[in-house]
C-alpha cells in the first residue's frame, strides 16, 4: 500500500490567539482551512485559522 503524506496542523483562535485543535491534513491540499470552533479561553464559538505545527 502507498503511504499517504500528511502534515499536522493546528487551529489558532483569531480572538485570543490560543492553539486549541490539531488535525492531519493531506499535503495535496494547498488552501488554508478556516472553521468556526469553540474556544475554551473565550468561552464562545470563534473563527479558527490553520497554522503549521513544527515537527
Amino acid at each position: 500500500m502507498a503511504k499517504v503524506k500528511k502534515d499536522i496542523i493546528a487551529f489558532k483562535c483569531e480572538t485570543c490567539g490560543m492553539k486549541n485543535y490539531t488535525i492531519f491534513k493531506s499535503k495535496s491540499l494547498k488552501e488554508k482551512i478556516e472553521k468556526t470552533k469553540y474556544c475554551p479561553t473565550c468561552q464562545a464559538h470563534t473563527v479558527h485559522k490553520e497554522i503549521k505545527v513544527k515537527q
